[in-house]
């Protein structure tokens, strides 16, 4: 089977889950610690070399400040739990700003955890157009601009959690020729079977990167 180096994961459906469950909206973010952890042991054990969790938004922060702060807290828990495996840890975004949260700061720059090995980026108040500021303001100039997300590598395969079927702005330069699989059920209720279908997929798919 062929494995894709890198997977990018869109954890969707949290707050459709709670109201399914008869929560209130914010309440479904925790319940989606657990399954970001296993999904890590997963792609570790298949010997994935690198994965992007999509956090939140810049957007995502005009929701009600209930949901705001449980998907801020939600990122921090998931950071904290990565710090007892082994990763090649960065977390990407504005944190410049006040919804950026002050506990992830000393991650935005690339950290090693426990024994390193498999590379791991999370978006947290990530937008696109933050991402590729410098190169939008600077496009007529000869300085050399990098992107902000410029040490996450091309994306082979994006899973998206939820039924969506939209990118939702995540990581438009690196996802320019990724595949994209689309799960029905929500991100709460992840199964390992999503993985595995979703690299048997990838495994039936022609890639060409335009060639």
């Amino acid at each position: 089977m062929r494995i894709p180096n890198h997977i990018g994961i869109i954890p969707d459906g949290n707050r459709r889950w709670a109201v399914s469950q008869g929560y209130t909206k914010e309440k479904g973010y925790n319940h989606g610690l657990e399954p970001g952890l296993e999904l890590y042991k997963l792609c570790k054990k298949t010997g994935i070399k690198e994965i992007t969790y999509y956090g939140f938004t810049m957007d995502n922060t005009k929701r009600p400040p209930t949901q705001t702060k449980a998907f801020q807290k939600a990122c921090v828990d998931s950071v904290k739990m990565l710090l007892k495996e082994d990763a090649n840890l960065l977390v990407i975004g504005n944190s410049s700003s006040s919804m950026f949260p002050k506990e992830l700061v000393e991650y935005t720059t690339r950290r090693i955890i426990g024994n390193g090995g498999i590379k791991v980026n999370f978006l947290v108040n990530y937008g696109w157009q933050w991402d590729l500021k410098n190169i939008i303001e600077n496009e007529n100039n000869n300085i050399h601009n990098r992107i902000k997300s410029n040490d996450v590598s091309r994306i082979d395969l994006i899973i998206r959690w939820g039924g969506r079927r939209r990118l939702s702005g995540f990581l438009p330069v690196q996802s320019v020729y990724s595949d994209f699989y689309v799960i029905e059920e929500l991100w709460p209720d992840f199964k390992e079977e999503h993985f595995h279908e979703a690299l048997n997929w990838y495994d039936k798919q022609d890639i060409t990167l335009g060639g």
